[in-house]
């Protein structure tokens, strides 16, 4: 199941320099996995904020929230999920499959 996920990183402006470069770092490896695992499909990043939008795929809303949930700013995230599901007109799958 493919998910459109936006996430922004609501950082403290006083936060830890030391453990925001520690966090930033750390993520980028979790991303990797995550997209080796086939759980990130796509992102894109939102210029001049800390925020992306995401294609996501997991086998339901579970595992894609346990996949979410183990990204190393997962307490400092605002995270919105949209579900997807097959458009009949959609010009890579016709026919919605």
């Amino acid at each position: 199941m493919e998910f459109l996920v936006h996430i922004e990183v609501l950082w403290p402006a006083d936060g830890d320099p030391k453990e925001l470069e520690r966090l930033t770092a750390a993520e980028r490896v979790r991303a990797r996995e995550l997209a080796i695992e086939g759980r990130i499909r796509r992102l894109w990043r939102v210029p001049g904020r800390r925020a992306n939008w995401g294609l996501w795929e997991a086998p339901d809303a579970t595992a894609l929230h346990a996949a979410i949930r183990s990204l190393p700013f997962f307490p400092w995230l605002s995270v919105d999920v949209h579900p997807l599901a097959a458009h009949p007109s959609d010009p890579d799958r016709p026919g919605g499959s």
